[in-house]
Formats: structure tokens, C-alpha cells, sequence
């Protein structure tokens, strides 16, 4: 299997320059599982990427064959449980001993408290939130989604900071300046909805230089965020509106929704990435297809520099 991924390919081939330059270390928690194995086996012979594949060893080298990957350019380490992958992967790449962090046949819980360990964790003071990077072959453009994965019901300086995370990780790859909705239902402040006056709030924010790198605007819906011409019905104007590169939602429950809506209804491909660690993140869902994992690696290779 080669990588092929649509709007991901020039991030491949920037991944692959990269690596002609520099070596890049990988530690995946729980690669026993077929569609994690696969997504490594690209990447190492794309990339030429090392991997270190913690998870039940036995099984590893029964899947390997099926999956393509070449154990004979891996590493790997066994491990007595789920718990204890997250807990060895995420203790190598915090000891220096690999450049990224990614999850496999993991719990989100269990992976995250290993992130989060104060000893030997990838924490750094800041909000760690997760951006999925999302390419939809209907769509005129690649969107990105945040945060559907870690905070659940965040307040307002907390998404403040996952704005920011998010801007980080679009310009680290290309985007100059990027376009931020900040969504709700409406596109008005009502005092009686959180979402909304925390949304205006931001969005003054980045008008007076607190949030920094890019253009931010909200409340927008969904409609008004992405489409020219629902924005144009509304009398909504500014370079934001219909024009949105970066989803930034209220909380937990609806990023989830949202992104998994554009997977399996807009037939998306998505690479998932924890911004605010020492290291990046690869977090993507345990059901999620091999090409998803692979072009997640392939950002992170990115975001490694």
C-alpha cells in the first residue's frame, strides 16, 4: 500500500524532504491492531521514519505479515497491557528517545492519562487540545476541527487557548492566514448562551492582538462559516464568513460529532494531532481507517521540525 491521500499529498511530500535531512523517531502505544500496523508500515517506507511498536509482541508479529509491515526495519515492545503501551510509548519520546507520540489500539483515557503524567508525561503547562485535519473530497478545501477530542466542556480562557493551538498548527503548515469561525447556532450574541458571548469575546480578542496569527470571528453556524453563499444570504460579511479554514467548536460533544460527520457522511480522510505537548500527538479514533493513521503521521512528521 503507498500513500496516496489527496489534499495530504503535498504535506507528504514536504514530510518526505524533510526526512531527506533529518532522521524522525516514532513511538506508537498498542500497534497490535491491523490498521495501526499498516499505517507504520507506510510511513516507514515512505518516510524512512524509525518505529517502535509497543503492544502485545506476539500478536504484533502475527499481524505484521497481513498488514505489510516490515518488522525487519521496527522495533519491538512488549507489553503486558493497553495501560501499560501508553505508559512505555509516551516514556520514550519524554526521555528523547522519540520525536512523536501516537496512539493505537488504546483507550483515549488511558492514553491521555500518560500524556498527563507529571513524572514522565508530554505535558508543558499549556491546554493540550486536538485539531483534526479533515479533506473531503466534495469540498473546495481542507477543514480543520478542533477541539473534538480532549476538553470536554471548556471555558473560555481554556478556548482561548485551543484557538491558539489551532492557529499554530495550520500556519506550522503553510497557511499564512488562516481563517478561524468560532461556531455556534447563531451568528448573533445572546446573553442567555454561553457559546455565543464567549465567541464574541474571543473574537474581540484577536481584533486587539490577544489571539495571535490569525483572522478570528464568531458566533458563525456552520452554514455561514463554510459557504459563501449562505454567509451572503444571511448579510454577513468580513473574510471569515463562508470562507472558514479552522471549526472551532463549543465543546466535546458537538467537535466529535462534526468531525465523525464529515468521515463517514462526507467521506473524508482526517489526520488527528494533540497540539500544546513537548512533542506531537498523534490521536486518532481506534475505529479509524489505516489512510486516516497515515496521513496523521504524516503531519506530525511536520510538526516534529
Amino acid at each position: 500500500m503507498s500513500l496516496s491521500l489527496g489534499r495530504f499529498e503535498p504535506y507528504a511530500q514536504r514530510a518526505r524532504a524533510m526526512l531527506d535531512r533529518q532522521k524522525v523517531r516514532v513511538a506508537i502505544a498498542g500497534a497490535d491492531d491491523d490498521d495501526t500496523l499498516v499505517a507504520a508500515g507506510i510511513c516507514v517506507r515512505e518516510f524512512d521514519v524509525s518505529v517502535t511498536l509497543f503492544g502485545k509482541a506476539s500478536k504484533i508479529e502475527s499481524l505484521a505479515a497481513r498488514a505489510g509491515a516490515p518488522l525487519d526495519r521496527m522495533d519491538v515492545v512488549d507489553a503486558p497491557s493497553p495501560q501499560a503501551a501508553a505508559q512505555m510509548a509516551t516514556s520514550l519520546v519524554s526521555s528523547g528517545g522519540a520525536d512523536i507520540l501516537m496512539k493505537g489500539q488504546v483507550k483515549t483515557a488511558d492514553f491521555m492519562r500518560a500524556v498527563l503524567n507529571q513524572e514522565w508525561g508530554l505535558r508543558t503547562g499549556r491546554v493540550l487540545s486536538h485539531v483534526g485535519a479533515l479533506d473531503m473530497p466534495r469540498f473546495d478545501r481542507m477543514l480543520f476541527v478542533t477541539d473534538g477530542g480532549i476538553n470536554v466542556a471548556p471555558d473560555l480562557k481554556t478556548k482561548v487557548e485551543i484557538v491558539q493551538n489551532a492557529i499554530e498548527m495550520v500556519r506550522a503548515l503553510g497557511y499564512t492566514e488562516p481563517k478561524v469561525a468560532l461556531l455556534g447556532a447563531i451568528e448573533t450574541v445572546n446573553p442567555e448562551m454561553q457559546i455565543t458571548t464567549d465567541a464574541a469575546a474571543i473574537a474581540k480578542m484577536a481584533d486587539r492582538g490577544q489571539v495571535k496569527g490569525a483572522l478570528v470571528d464568531g458566533p458563525l453556524a456552520l452554514d455561514t462559516a463554510v459557504s459563501p453563499v449562505a454567509a451572503e444570504q444571511k448579510g454577513l460579511t468580513g473574510p471569515v464568513a463562508g470562507r472558514a479554514d479552522v471549526l472551532v467548536v463549543p465543546n466535546l460533544e458537538s467537535g466529535n460529532v462534526l468531525a465523525k460527520s464529515m468521515l463517514y457522511f462526507g467521506e473524508a480522510i482526517m489526520a488527528g494531532i494533540v497540539m500544546g505537548a513537548r512533542k506531537p500527538i498523534v490521536l486518532n479514533s481506534r475505529a479509524d481507517t489505516a489512510e486516516n493513521k497515515a496521513a496523521s503521521l504524516a503531519l506530525a512528521v511536520l510538526l516534529s521540525r
